[in-house]
C-alpha cells in the first residue's frame, strides 16, 4: 500500500468514527431511575398525574431489560403504562419508539407497591 493510500484510508476511518456511525447504546433503567426520569418528563410536559410506579417486567428489547412505569392520570383512575429503557443515557418509552414492546403483563402483582403522590 502506498503512503497516499494509507493516508486516505486513515482519513476515511477518522471521518467515519467522528460521524457517530455506531448504533445507540441501550441500557436498562432500574425502577428507581425510571421513576425519577419519568416523573421529570411528566413535570416538564406539565402533565397532571397522581402517582408513578415502576417495575421490571421480564421482557427485553434488543437484549436490554425493559422497565414499565404505570402512571395514574386520575379521574377513573386512568392508568397509562410506559415501557422504557435508556438510549444513550436518555429516557426512551414505547411512546417514543414503538418497537419497544409493552404488551400487558402481570409484573409487580405479587409485590406491594407504595407510591407517593407526584403532584
Amino acid at each position: 500500500m502506498s503512503a497516499l493510500s494509507a493516508v486516505a484510508a486513515l482519513a476515511a476511518l477518522v471521518l467515519l468514527a467522528g460521524c457517530g456511525g455506531g448504533s445507540p447504546e441501550l441500557q436498562a433503567a432500574p425502577p428507581a431511575v425510571a421513576k425519577r426520569l419519568m416523573t421529570a418528563r411528566l413535570h416538564a410536559k406539565h402533565l397532571d398525574y397522581r402517582w408513578v410506579a415502576c417495575v421490571r417486567v421480564g421482557r427485553t428489547y434488543t437484549h436490554v431489560p425493559i422497565t414499565r412505569c404505570n402512571v395514574n392520570f386520575g379521574i377513573d383512575p386512568h392508568i397509562e403504562a410506559y415501557c422504557l429503557l435508556l438510549k444513550d443515557g436518555r429516557l426512551v418509552t414505547n411512546k417514543d419508539d414503538h418497537a419497544i414492546p409493552c404488551a400487558h403483563d402481570d409484573a409487580g402483582w405479587d409485590h406491594t407497591t407504595i407510591v407517593d403522590s407526584g403532584s
